[in-house]
């Protein structure tokens, strides 16, 4: 069999057998078309050798869009992930191919995050007009991404009915559609409330696109009401630049600030990974550099 054949097969068992998303699927399904069409589609998976990767590591370090601009390291890691998976796949199926551990991750700078201020924060809120119809909707969103670190994918799934107001909890399945608890803060939960109160419809998506024609409501009408994780991203960008902050904000960046917080204020690291969803806790040591209260007092006592 060819290892185009091989790769179609393994896409089948990430999606059947390991239940990955597909957003995953579609990005190994891009991952492994490119290194096919580098090596050769009709190649076999006995073929492949370590000079092929090397060479198609030089490839993925030389390839440019039409700006000019290269793949970053880390894209470059996430190609060879997908090739070394996918080789992992033909030996547990008794396949014939290149050792996975043969394929080399390049070495990284370690991760750096950047938060923002309690200060910026509530300079974004108040950017919000709430004279506006989106208005409660818009706050209520930034309040509620600050409040319980959510991913924008996570915050754009939400629906009326996966919310308890009144417990200010629920849950959401994140990446590898691992189930965590959710925590809203008060001020978040009146927020959405407030929100609620202004809507005349009874579509399930919490958070919808308000300058949509207003369709006869049904299921596929409500999936197209739903607020994109774009608009989410164009919210939060526009509201930060009229709060007068120049650095870049996303909603990741009110997820790392949510950390932050949690962090700074004496959360334990255990705590913060199971709330962010993290499924290792390096991940979540990223944001030690920000909060290592010891390193800062052990500075204080010792440098006069």
């Amino acid at each position: 069999m060819k290892i185009s054949d091989h790769a179609t097969k393994f896409l089948e068992y990430l999606e059947i057998t390991k239940n990955k998303s597909e957003k995953t699927l579609e990005n190994y399904h891009h991952y492994l078309t490119r290194f096919s069409v580098f090596v050769g589609r009709e190649i076999s998976p006995e073929d492949i050798t370590l000079d092929h990767v090397n060479n198609y590591r030089l490839h993925l370090n030389r390839i440019t869009d039409e700006h000019g601009k290269t793949l970053s390291m880390k894209t470059q890691n996430y190609h060879l992930i997908a090739l070394r998976t996918f080789l992992k796949y033909l030996v547990k199926h008794d396949v014939k191919t290149l050792a996975p551990e043969k394929v080399e991750l390049s070495k990284i700078p370690a991760r750096t995050v950047e938060a923002l201020s309690r200060d910026e924060i509530d300079r974004i809120f108040k950017a919000v007009d709430l004279s506006k119809e989106s208005g409660y909707r818009d706050i209520a969103i930034l309040e509620t991404l600050y409040s319980t670190g959510l991913r924008v994918s996570e915050l754009k799934n939400l629906n009326r009915d996966q919310v308890d107001l009144e417990r200010r909890e629920f849950m959401v399945r994140g990446k590898g559609k691992k189930p965590r608890i959710i925590f809203l803060s008060e001020r978040a939960s009146e927020r959405i409330k407030n929100y609620i109160k202004t809507r005349e419809d009874n579509m399930n998506p919490l958070f919808i696109n308000m300058s949509k024609s207003r369709k006869k409501e049904n299921i596929l009408e409500e999936e197209n009401r739903r607020l994109t994780t774009v608009s989410i991203e164009k919210l939060v960008r526009k509201c930060s630049l009229k709060a007068g902050i120049i650095k870049k904000v996303t909603p990741h960046t009110l997820r790392h600030s949510y950390a932050t917080e949690l962090l700074v204020n004496g959360a334990d690291i255990r705590s913060v990974q199971e709330m962010l969803g993290h499924s290792s806790i390096t991940t979540t040591q990223i944001y030690t550099h920000l909060t290592n209260r010891k390193l800062k007092e052990t500075y204080d006592k010792y440098h006069r």
